[in-house]
């Protein structure tokens, strides 16, 4: 049996930063009403055309592949977060393999949303405890701009997020080394899954819709899987019950970073470093207070990146160790929670 470890870490973002004040060009809202709700001040947008949720992963994959000291050519499995893939089918990791000329190996495509990252971090760990495989690449990558709605009616969503990529290179190591992932903990609910959701394009032809939304006003627009009816009445946009999000929230992150600390006999005070999934400052400041952490424990991002989703957590990490705020023998935790509702955490020793 092995345990596994990351090897090599990298991210990308694109090079637009886009204000809160270049939001006024398209909507009704204000640089203080965006960071008292939410803590942002900008996040980036990328190329239209250019870029696309697959593009900026490979850009994060390439750096974390190189820090690992291994080849495209090492890799022998894919696994690819993403809520914003490049087409509804096939997913973002074959389209991955292929762009960055890998062997024919196996690529997991995983759609757990906010989560996603520490979903497919848990999974890699699977095969590399097992020995299955040895150079697994996990990577989380965002294209939200191009889905968003930037108009006053849908200013309570679109201010929230940002593009992004983040990855990892995960690797085996020694049962009995002092770094690597200790342990993986995953959740899910899905009761209010409809609270934060995107129904359409989708096959449920407004089954669960209508009687999980209270407000959603169509009669017989989701019976079809695509319908201009759909697009003139703002369908195809994401809903979010942003309140029943935010107190579902601060309860089961807590939970999921004290259950993983419990397990390994650790408290909140052997934490080095928290890097919670980028969702809310609000919701990070909520968590850190319930947990007694100082502000050298957690490290928040969210300020100039907006969510970005899958890749919030691999970018924040990334982010982190670069600016030295992890170094080796330090305990990590990343925690996420999401649309699903999904949750979950990872305790690693770096």
């Amino acid at each position: 049996m092995f345990k596994s470890k990351i090897a090599g870490i990298g991210m990308y973002v694109p090079s637009n930063v886009v204000t809160n004040n270049d939001l006024l060009k398209y909507m009704d809202t204000s640089d203080e009403w965006i960071q008292e709700r939410t803590g942002i001040k900008e996040r980036r947008f990328a190329h239209r055309t250019d870029e696309t949720t697959t593009t900026m992963g490979v850009e994060a994959a390439k750096i974390a592949i190189e820090r690992a000291g291994i080849t495209p050519q090492d890799i022998d499995f894919i696994v690819f977060a993403t809520l914003s893939p490049d087409y509804y089918f096939p997913g973002c990791g074959v389209l991955l393999q292929r762009a960055m000329k890998m062997k024919e190996i196996g690529a997991l495509d995983v759609r757990n949303q906010c989560s996603g990252f520490v979903y497919a971090l848990s999974v890699a760990d699977q095969f590399i405890k097992t020995g299955m495989y040895k150079n697994i690449l996990v990577v989380g990558a965002e294209k939200h701009s191009f889905g968003l709605d930037f108009t006053t009616r849908g200013r309570n969503i679109s201010v929230i997020f940002g593009d992004g990529a983040g990855a990892v290179v995960l690797q085996p190591a020694d049962i009995s080394s002092s770094s690597g992932i200790l342990s993986t903990h995953l959740h899910s609910d899905g009761e209010a899954a409809e609270i934060l959701a995107m129904y359409n394009p989708g096959t449920h032809a407004n089954h669960w819709v209508k009687e999980k939304v209270a407000d959603f006003n169509s009669n017989e627009i989701g019976d079809m899987f695509m319908s201009h009816e759909m697009i003139d009445n703002a369908q195809n946009f994401p809903f979010m019950d942003g309140q029943s999000v935010f107190k579902k929230a601060v309860v089961k992150f807590p939970e999921v970073i004290m259950e993983a600390l419990q397990q390994n006999g650790l408290q909140t005070s052997d934490l080095k470093m928290l890097i919670p999934h980028q969702a809310n400052l609000r919701i990070a400041q909520f968590v850190q207070q319930k947990l007694k952490l100082n502000d050298d424990q957690v490290y928040n991002n969210i300020q100039k990146y907006g969510n970005t989703t899958a890749a919030s957590v691999p970018i924040a990490l990334c982010e982190a160790w670069e600016s030295g705020k992890i170094k080796e023998g330090d305990l990590v935790c990343l925690a996420a929670f999401g649309s699903g509702f999904t949750w979950a955490s990872a305790l690693l020793r770096w």
